[in-house]
């Protein structure tokens, strides 16, 4: 009995064998026909066609470039005031009281001339350091002024050429970068209808 188990064992064995290298082979066959049209479409071939026509197509564009301008401008300066020297003030007063002294006759007199003629000349003497103080404050220069502005223009931009070409006795167009000249060349795919 054991004998006879192995031989049906042996030959079912075999059998699955054989099933499955049919499964096998079914497989290949399958994946071998699904490969058949692409290795079909991989034919192609080019071919020199005559051009009917390559037109230029342009589109404006805005173009903005930056430019400096400048403008000159006349600016008041103020400058520091200087100390302002009593040396005037000084020198007039003295001034103005030795002629007040030799205005009068008698001392009193004299006195009263004295006092006057340096007030007087205090008085002078103020006016001309505030002169020259106020002079020298104010002053005016030229300064240059610089901006970055932007001036737009527009312009023709070359986007490519639209060429028209025949083939098989039909028309067909294309948009192309550069302009072909009279022929140019195209690729022509086989492809099959299943």
């Amino acid at each position: 009995m054991t004998n006879s188990l192995t031989k049906l064992v042996n030959v079912r064995g075999k059998q699955n064998v054989s099933i499955l290298k049919s499964v096998m082979k079914g497989g290949m066959l399958i994946l071998s026909l699904l490969a058949l049209p692409s290795a079909v479409s991989a034919q192609q071939s080019y071919e020199m066609v005559a051009v009917v026509s390559a037109q230029p197509v342009y589109q404006l564009a805005q173009i903005e470039t930056p430019q400096e301008r400048c403008v000159e401008e006349r600016v008041l300066v103020d400058r520091a005031k200087r100390q302002s020297s009593g040396t005037p003030i000084i020198v007039s007063t003295i001034i103005g009281g030795a002629i007040g002294n030799a205005v009068g006759n008698n001392k009193s007199s004299k006195r009263v001339g004295a006092v006057l003629g340096a007030v007087l000349g205090n008085s002078v003497g103020r006016d001309i350091a505030r002169q020259s103080q106020s002079s020298d404050t104010r002053q005016y220069q030229i300064v240059e002024r610089c901006e970055t502005v932007f001036v737009s223009h527009e312009e023709e931009r070359l986007l490519g050429y639209d060429v028209i070409y025949l083939f098989n006795e039909q028309h067909f167009s294309v948009r192309m970068a550069q302009d072909p000249g009279s022929q140019m060349k195209v690729r022509v795919d086989v492809q099959p209808i299943f």
